[in-house]
């Protein structure tokens, strides 16, 4: 049980003496950079679905 205890004790003081938090600047670029990546990423895959999409009604007309 005194091992548990211990690592839960060096677990907190990791997170609160020797982990470095983003600043509120640095954790809105990031989000923006991956939202932005997000919305590239989904209009290429709408993009490649859709000329599939046209690819197969061409082969396989209705």
């Amino acid at each position: 049980m005194n091992k548990i205890v211990n690592y839960c004790k060096a677990c907190y003081e990791e997170l609160a003496h020797k982990t470095t938090w983003p600043t509120r600047q640095q954790l809105t670029h990031s989000a923006m950079v991956v939202l932005s990546a997000s919305l590239v990423i989904a209009l290429v895959v709408f993009g490649m679905d859709s000329i599939f999409r046209s690819l197969m009604s061409a082969i396989y007309p209705n």
